[in-house]
């Protein structure tokens, strides 16, 4: 941050404490390189120095430091049992202190919620001098599961239990602190509060005793020029919030603050500013888990799993450097025509006989085998860091200042993990997916904060981390009741009654350190307040009770819209027509010409182009795949019937029955995956003889089923697959598509029959026959009913003409617009190429 000039309302509080803290060291005559002074935040350390270094720019200065930062200068190593403040480490100790603590079973999914309290706990253990610290626990031990003994809460009691003893037998880095070791030399402590007092500062000072003074940031300051924004949503407030932070820069007021009161709008904000190019420094950080190295470790990771979903492979194969593009495509295409959830039930037929997928696919399968094992932490680090060096990934984890992160949050650097190969919780083994859950929390646990540039026109820092720096502006966002309580939520693993026996803050201590920072953010120059009037789900939000309160007092105007308006010429998107007469299929289904009707564009894109969308591996079972399964089903029964001649009715339900399970086995689906249409089979299957005995009885006779059709339209080749046909008395036949849609759906398609297409069109592939047709509705209650065609010859005649006549037109250069109307622009696969969401109302 750039040096902060003299006149800034900062400097004058920094100015009038390093004067008395001349006067404090002259008063005890202590030495200045004797004299340390703690600060609450590690960024405050370069300001202070700086403006010691205004008030005495020679000589000694005294030792401006955090309590964290001191203790560091003493090395310390944490024993096998001990809290290392390393989440990577920590979680594996709390395994064991479960384990120890009769939840073997519940460890795995306990760890993560003992160390988050055992760290709460070490705040008020680790403010205990290391001499005193058992007699601390013993006096507070009999207290502290009081009120917890219902089975209930046993699962609570125990963490709470196991976290305290961690905690109070815990070594800590901060013990050469309060054990002598590196304050024994100190003349003068000075002890700078911020917001919220902090244990251990505390107790240096009590145990320095008159070699300690206690000084607070001054309340007094004037407050700043506060204008108050109240947006509609979060969209208009994140736009005011970047706008606010560009009218600051643009009139010269940097550095500015972005207060991160909510973490998605500030990254939304920040996403805005940097479009227009602005500098950001983020001090909060993300969590690392959501960084894209991450993803790509752990997509590597879950696709080696025995049982991987072919989704994941293909997704970790599409990040993959050593494998080429082309070829991954090429995988792709197979594996979902292959249409395995699972990419182990992929075999060797499934990727043609390509050179280069065979050997691509040979690769993975050697790199997923070596994950194909138990192994100690020590070796699963050394075999994850030899899988992402196979696939080339990691040269880009090391190009990349969050992939460096990883690196060192999972210890995958060479001789990273030196210091465990003796540590018992790290040679324990452990299975990959072991190994997975515990690389996911490591990840899930570290923040990321991208390197300072030293160059950044804005700072994003939390509310409470605004005391003592030289902002000329602030942008405050996020001031709604939901991100800005006036009483915080205290961490939740402690009971109010546990926290005040520990000494940990208290909701009234969180209040008021939050209204402290409240206070001290209204001292910044000039202030920009922001909040919503809805959430996102349209519900109404109202301002935080601190803002709330300005208004009361008279503090701050409401302030005018930042953004800026500017005319636009309007060019709206028009919807897409193409001409393509050289792109004229020869061959014309019904479901082709079907597509024309309803939309051109989309006979252009699927039927003329070939466009396909790529099949969902992982698409969950749906009525389409009924119906599939239940053609497939109809068809055997019925062949096998003209094999075997006419069945007495308990001889067809068994058939039907042993076809139906065969049927089902063949989709090689997950186990209960078509339950919800396996349990209605009963019915279907009693509804369908029925009506099958009824339609014999009327003379009817099993011919074909799913035959495939060809006939000649002038120059067109007319194709297409039926469903049935059945031969009636005389020289009649029907032909018949199965339909398991509701009754009324199929009904609807007769109200006006010389609109219908599929049963025309099968009148069209067979012109020589007697033919009648009808739409056979199988309901999945078990009603079954045939919805017979009223006009079929005339709406044949009709159909004729009107295929000739638009592949003529389309032949002479008729224009293909998408039309954008009606439900089948809901699911069409061309959707995205005509861009409907960009022209349409």
């Amino acid at each position: 941050m750039d040096a902060i000039a003299i006149p800034h309302p900062a400097a004058r509080p920094w100015e009038d404490l390093m004067r008395k803290l001349q006067a404090a060291m002259a008063a005890r005559g202590a030495h200045p390189a004797r004299t340390v002074v703690l600060l609450p935040y590690a960024q405050l350390m370069p300001v202070a120095r700086q403006f010691w270094a205004r008030l005495a720019p020679t000589g000694f200065a005294p030792r401006f430091e955090t309590s964290m930062n001191w203790a560091r200068q003493q090395a310390w190593e944490p024993g096998e049992t001990d809290l290392s403040f390393e989440i990577g480490r920590d979680l594996l100790t709390a395994r064991g202190w479960l384990e120890q603590g009769g939840l073997r079973a519940q460890a795995d999914t306990l760890a993560g919620m003992l160390v988050e309290a055992a760290w709460q706990a070490a705040g008020a253990a680790r403010a205990v001098p290391p001499a005193q610290r058992a007699g601390w626990a013993a006096r507070l031990r009999p207290q502290l599961l009081q009120g917890m003994e219902a089975p209930a809460l046993a699962t609570e009691a125990a963490i709470a239990r196991i976290a305290f003893e961690w905690a109070a037998a815990s070594g800590h880095a901060t013990d050469a602190l309060l054990d002598g070791t590196l304050t024994r030399d100190v003349d003068l402590l000075l002890v700078m509060e911020g917001f919220q007092v902090e244990p251990i500062p505390s107790a240096l000072a009590a145990q320095l005793g008159e070699r300690a003074q206690t000084w607070a940031w001054p309340r007094d300051l004037p407050l700043g020029e506060a204008a108050l924004h109240e947006a509609t949503d979060a969209s208009e407030e994140a736009e005011r919030a970047a706008a606010c932070v560009l009218r600051h820069l643009e009139q010269g007021h940097v550095p500015v603050a972005l207060g991160a009161t909510d973490r998605v709008l500030t990254r939304r904000i920040g996403a805005l500013l940097f479009t227009r190019g602005v500098r950001v420094h983020d001090e909060t950080g993300w969590k690392l888990s959501t960084t894209r190295a991450a993803s790509h470790v752990m997509a590597a990771l879950r696709a080696c799993a025995w049982d991987a979903a072919s989704d994941a492979v293909l997704d970790w194969l599409k990040g993959v450097p050593a494998l080429p593009p082309g070829t991954v495509q090429a995988i792709e295409r197979r594996a979902r025509r292959a249409a395995q959830r699972e990419w182990r039930q992929l075999r060797a037929g499934d990727w043609g006989d390509s050179a280069s997928v065979q050997g691509a696919v040979e690769r993975i399968a050697e790199w997923r085998d070596n994950m194909q094992t138990t192994r100690t932490l020590l070796e699963w680090q050394l075999a994850l860091r030899g899988l992402l060096q196979a696939c080339g990934q990691w040269p880009l984890l090391r190009g990349d200042a969050a992939g460096m992160k990883i690196l060192e949050a999972l210890r995958l650097e060479d001789g990273a993990s030196d210091d465990w190969s003796a540590w018992a919780p790290a040679l324990r083994r452990l299975t990959l997916r072991d190994f997975t859950a515990w690389a996911n929390e490591v990840l899930e646990a570290v923040s990321f904060v991208p390197p300072h540039a030293g160059d950044e026109q804005v700072v994003v820092l939390p509310m409470s981390q605004l005391l003592g720096h030289p902002f000329a502006a602030l942008v405050l966002p996020g001031c709604d009741e939901r991100s800005l309580p006036a009483s915080p939520e205290p961490a939740t693993g402690w009971s109010q009654a546990q926290r005040r026996l520990l000494g940990l803050p208290l909701r009234e201590d969180l209040e008021a350190a939050q209204r402290a920072a409240w206070q001290g953010a209204l001292q910044v120059p000039r202030i920009d307040i922001l909040w919503r009037g809805s959430d996102d789900t349209g519900e109404r939000s109202l301002a935080s009770p601190l803002v709330q309160e300005l208004a009361l007092q008279g503090v701050g105007l409401p302030a005018a819209d930042p953004r800026a308006e500017r005319e636009e010429q309007a060019d709206p998107v028009q919807p897409p027509s193409v001409q393509a007469p050289g792109l004229l299929p020869a061959q014309v289904s019904a479901s082709s010409y079907e597509d024309l009707r309803r939309c051109p564009y989309r006979f252009f894109a699927l039927r003329m182009l070939g466009l396909k969308e790529a099949d969902e591996i992982e698409a969950e079972v749906d009525k389409r795949d009924f119906g599939t399964w239940l053609h497939a089903v109809l068809r055997a029964f019925h062949e096998a019937m003209r094999e075997r001649g006419d069945l007495p009715r308990a001889e067809r339900v068994a058939l039907l029955d042993t076809l139906a399970r065969e049927g089902i086995a063949g989709q090689r689906l997950a186990e209960g995956e078509f339950l919800p249409f396996a349990a209605g089979w009963p019915a279907v299957r009693e509804g369908y003889l029925d009506w099958l005995e009824r339609h014999e009885a009327a003379g009817a006779v099993f011919e074909s089923a799913e035959s495939e059709h060809r006939a000649t339209l002038g120059e067109l080749q007319l194709a297409g697959r039926i469903d049935r046909v059945d031969r009636l008395p005389g020289e009649a036949a029907i032909v018949m598509d199965y339909k398991t849609e509701s009754l009324q759906a199929s009904k609807d398609r007769m109200k006006s029959p010389l609109e219908d297409t599929q049963l025309a069109f099968y009148a069209l592939l067979l012109p020589h026959r007697d033919l009648q047709a009808a739409y056979l509705n199988i309901g999945e209650r078990g009603e079954v009913k045939a919805v017979p065609h009223p006009a079929l010859d005339q709406a044949a005649h009709l159909l004729e003409e009107a295929v000739q006549s638009e592949m003529r037109r389309i032949a002479q250069g008729a224009p293909l617009p998408a039309l954008g109307e009606g439900r089948v622009c809901e699911f069409c696969a061309a959707r995205g190429l005509c861009r409907r969401d960009a022209w349409s109302e």
